[in-house]
């Protein structure tokens, strides 16, 4: 019975440089030995070294971020496509990713010095996520590793693309709704109270504001002269938000698939991203219907993510593929009939990158229309805040006018 390889360990050293001057680091390594045979190759003389615990390392069961995998797959496929040995790959892979993720590929590449397959240590380390390691274990076998790799950076740009677009739309609104509480918040605590007490004076004793004022600058003098329970209450209300986070994401998600203007970018992102995990392990000779369930597992469009688990498991029972993929209503007309016209023709692969490419240029044309929309509903918004609060100052200053020149 084959025994489990052993794992690399992260260890905290001190070297020595060849001007003399001593440099740290965290490296992954079997052991002291192999630690300082590492070290020697890029002109360092380990002095010594400390093992490292795995919490304290970082490790996790998290894949690499986006910009990670990016970066990583980019130098898979220019070092690889040269001739460049797999292990000498990872080790100049280390160096370009960020500094969270370089002890995860070092022990990457001592899993592969081992004898690991790349697929196998990716998925022991967690590298990537189960599609991207079912499209390297895929090129494994068909000994293309660096076209798969190429693919898939291609894939995590689109991917990283389609993730700014998303956070664009999420920043802008909450700027601009951020900045129009602060000036609110200044105008409630500051200028409303000392507008309402010059009003009271200026109108005598036997005149009193409009409710509307006296409402805000009772508030406004209330979070003045109690910030301690107003900083409790602050506080309650984001441990609240925190504990009800998974519930609220769910609920904005809801929202998101019903919401006019924006289910349809909900939708466009959704598609671009199965588009591209489809077309990267069709690319990388993973079967259809495997294909599917690797990809399916990105969706979280309950419309869609019901009818692609439906259309594999139709597959998987001898359905044929052109009549199940006319039953995607998620999906425009146009879209089911260039897949029905790309099954017959038999390049699925190059159906799946077409669309990757059209759905991610959709969402930057949709995110275009939604922040149109956005803008006109946060002025209204803006002129509700501040607005509400000049009326409230202005109400009692005409007053004065109309008594004063009445």
């Amino acid at each position: 019975m084959p025994t489990a390889a052993a794992q690399p360990e992260s260890y905290l050293f001190v070297a020595a440089r060849i001007d003399g001057k001593k440099t740290m680091g965290m490296r992954a390594a079997m052991d002291e030995g192999v630690l300082a045979r590492d070290l020697s190759k890029q002109k360092l003389v380990l002095i010594r070294s400390w093992r490292v615990p795995a919490w304290l390392a970082g490790k996790n069961d998290k894949p690499l971020s986006l910009k990670d995998q990016a970066e990583m797959t980019v130098q898979l496929s220019q070092l690889l496509s040269r001739g460049v040995p797999l292990v000498e790959t990872l080790e100049v892979t280390a160096e370009a990713v960020s500094n969270k993720a370089k002890p995860r590929i070092e022990q990457l590449r001592e899993l592969v010095r081992q004898g690991k397959s790349f697929s196998d240590a990716s998925r022991e380390t967690s590298t990537f996520d189960e599609a991207t390691a079912a499209v390297f274990g895929a090129a494994e076998r068909t000994g293309d590793l660096a076209g798969a790799a190429d693919q898939l950076a291609r894939n995590a740009r689109r991917r990283i693309k389609i993730k700014e677009t998303a956070q664009t739309l999420m920043f802008y609104p909450l700027i601009v709704l951020a900045i129009s509480m602060m000036v609110g918040v200044f105008m409630l605590v500051f200028v409303v109270p000392q507008v309402a007490e010059a009003m009271t004076s200026a109108m005598g004793p036997d005149k009193e504001l409009p409710w509307a004022t006296r409402t805000l600058a009772g508030i406004g003098i209330f979070v003045r002269t109690n910030p301690l329970w107003i900083l409790a209450g602050i506080a309650g209300l984001v441990v609240g938000l925190f504990l009800a986070r998974q519930h609220i994401a769910a609920a904005v998600l809801r929202l998101s698939h019903i919401l006019p203007v924006l289910k349809d970018v909900t939708l466009a992102q959704e598609s671009a991203r199965f588009f591209s995990v489809m077309a990267a392990l069709a690319t990388g000779g993973v079967p259809l219907a495997d294909a599917l369930g690797v990809a399916n597992q990105t969706i979280h469009h309950r419309k869609l993510r019901n009818q692609l688990d439906g259309l594999r498991k139709s597959l998987i029972e001898g359905g044929v593929l052109r009549v199940l993929i006319d039953r995607i209503e998620a999906f425009p007309i146009g879209t089911r009939r260039l897949l029905i016209a790309a099954d017959r023709a038999g390049n699925l692969d190059t159906a799946f990158e077409s669309l990757a490419e059209d759905h991610t240029e959709q969402v930057e044309r949709l995110s275009g229309r939604l922040l149109a929309v956005l803008e006109p509903l946060l002025i209204v918004a803006i002129f509700v805040v501040i607005g509400g609060m000049i009326l409230a100052i202005m109400a009692p200053m005409l007053s004065i006018s109309r008594q004063a020149f009445g």
